[in-house]
């Protein structure tokens, strides 16, 4: 996928239109996971991975990012999903999602992971389920 379209916007795996600014500044001041995140750490993690855009068809103005992690043939982790708040409730986060997911497929991946404290219904509705055996599963973590 180099783009794909949902209503008004344009969904986009290409980094030069990723707006590194804005993606900082919604992650490090409105986002759970990722706040106070400096912006030298966010740019290393957009330069490290797969990032994807959504963006307004009439302004090229980005309203929301995703990030993955991947070795591109056996495993991904999907992070830093983020719409912005004027965009919520249009169905573009579960869009954007999707068009990850299908940017992803022909990889052949086993497993793509996520992690979210309350977004459940937006992954499940295009097939993400919970944890089958989470007790097999570990993290080491660090603040």
């Amino acid at each position: 996928m180099s783009e794909t379209t949902f209503g008004a916007y344009e969904i986009s795996a290409d980094p030069a239109r990723v707006d590194a600014a804005r993606v900082h500044h919604w992650l490090s001041t409105d986002a759970y996971w990722a706040m106070g995140r400096s912006r030298e750490k966010q740019d290393a993690a957009i330069a490290g991975s797969l990032n994807f855009g959504a963006y307004e068809a009439a302004s090229g103005e980005q309203v929301a990012y995703a990030r993955v992690i991947t070795d591109g043939a056996t495993f991904a982790w999907l992070c830093d999903v983020y719409v912005d708040r004027a965009a919520r409730g249009t169905g573009l986060g579960t869009a954007l999602v999707a068009a990850v997911r299908d940017h992803l497929e022909p990889s052949g991946l086993r497993r793509i992971l996520l992690a979210t404290a309350d977004a459940h219904g937006v992954y499940e509705k295009i097939g993400f389920k919970v944890l089958e055996s989470p007790e097999k599963w570990m993290a080491l973590g660090r603040q």
